[in-house]
């Protein structure tokens, strides 16, 4: 044995071999960002505690969060049989479960193990539940069932991590807390939300405003907007008030794609009130509204823009914008990201994805009481809204919400 392997040893009590096999943290964003994810998780769970709320998750320590998100980054970068591994992990023992599917015997957690399970249960709503005993961590089973304030550990895609936290009001009960692309870490900064002139979509997935109605109508706008992201087309959605139709005059006509009267699929599961007319559920309302969500932004998918009214009334698209008689063109918008350190920054809208966001700035522009929701191909997701405090058109990159 060399004299570099005796130090090794004595130092670590550990061979070389095994020093192969066990490590600190290899993914070097988990152990950047995990004191700032704990100090974050605990923040909220104290604000709920001092808000009467009882029965909440325990809170990991930083520890805990930097082994669960190295564990689960390599994890995401396996395959098995050939596809990629993506899994939900939750923090919280077996007693704050409900009704937990358990394992005989606990599983480590590794990215092998991980790998191997997925299949299983990747499923919307399944979580793989971690524990601790003294400085492991281990697998103890599965749940559909998490309490308040509970961490969440998305593995999306390879090498995308997003980090959440069920939350008891809000479209989904999950606020997103972080997202770790590769080595771009971008943590959410909640007080963005309180700038001037924020959209209610903003505030909303920010948990600024959230409402647990399942019909409330910015919850429908943010399941139309994760709707528009699914498909994977690109498109946009454009949001104009039902008071009037001055919004007519920032398209090209004759319209290629108008529809009357006006479809109000997703409208009337909004505004009715179906449960207490006729008996049906909530699961099956939810369902129903799901439906008609993708029957809508399926359509954003086709070339041109798709219009819906405030009141969430389908009117045409495949439309495509132009710039209204008599007004200006749009110069420069103010891009905002919802996440610490990022700074309000004003651009060119062609910057932000070309001629589509261009277009949407234009109209938003044009039709001030109006907002526009743009879904780029690579997954981007940006909503333009007018501001009068800043006199322009504000650009608010959501996606690290939406994921």
């Amino acid at each position: 044995m060399s004299k570099s392997e005796k130090n090794l040893r004595g130092k670590h009590g550990l061979n070389i071999f095994s020093m192969e096999l066990t490590y600190e943290t290899a993914y070097q964003a988990a152990g950047k960002v995990a004191d700032t994810i704990a100090s974050i998780l605990l923040k909220h769970q104290t604000a709920a505690l001092e808000n009467g709320e009882r029965n909440l998750a325990s809170v990991p320590e930083a520890w805990v969060v930097e082994k669960m998100i190295d564990t689960a980054f390599w994890a995401s970068l396996r395959k098995e049989e050939g596809n990629a591994t993506k899994i939900s992990l939750a923090f919280l023992p077996p007693s704050q479960a409900g009704k937990p599917l358990l394992f005989a015997q606990p599983l480590p957690l590794n990215s092998k193990t991980l790998s191997k399970l997925a299949p299983g249960v990747e499923r919307a709503g399944v979580h793989v539940g971690i524990w601790y005993k003294g400085e492991e961590l281990y697998i103890w089973g599965t749940t559909i069932k998490l309490p308040d304030y509970c961490f969440v550990l998305d593995v999306s895609e390879p090498a995308l991590l997003v980090v959440k936290q069920r939350r008891i009001i809000g479209l989904g009960k999950f606020m997103n807390v972080a997202v770790l692309r590769g080595d771009q870490v971008k943590v959410v900064d909640e007080n963005s939300g309180l700038l001037p002139d924020s959209p209610p979509i903003l505030t909303s997935l920010l948990g600024l405003s959230s409402s647990a109605v399942w019909n409330d109508p910015v919850n429908v706008l943010i399941q139309i907007a994760v709707s528009m992201r699914a498909h994977g087309r690109g498109g946009i959605l454009l949001v104009v008030s039902s008071r009037h139709e001055e919004w007519k005059g920032s398209l090209i006509h004759p319209l290629q794609y108008p529809v009357a009267p006006a479809f109000s699929g997703v409208a009337d599961l909004v505004s009715s009130n179906c449960n207490n007319r006729n008996g049906s559920s909530d699961i099956f309302l939810q369902n129903a509204l799901r439906r008609e969500v993708e029957n809508v932004t399926g359509l954003t998918a086709v070339d041109g823009a798709t219009v819906i009214n405030d009141r969430h009334q389908l009117l045409t698209f495949g439309a495509k914008i132009t710039r209204a008689h008599n007004s200006t063109r749009v110069e420069q918008v103010l891009l905002m990201e919802p996440v610490m350190d990022g700074s309000p920054r004003l651009i060119h809208p062609s910057s932000l994805g070309g001629t589509r966001h261009l277009s949407a700035a234009q109209f938003v522009h044009d039709q001030r009481d109006s907002l526009a929701l743009v879904a780029s191909q690579d997954g981007y997701f940006t909503v333009f809204s007018w501001s009068d405090h800043a006199g322009m058109v504000q650009a608010h990159r959501i996606d690290v919400l939406l994921l």
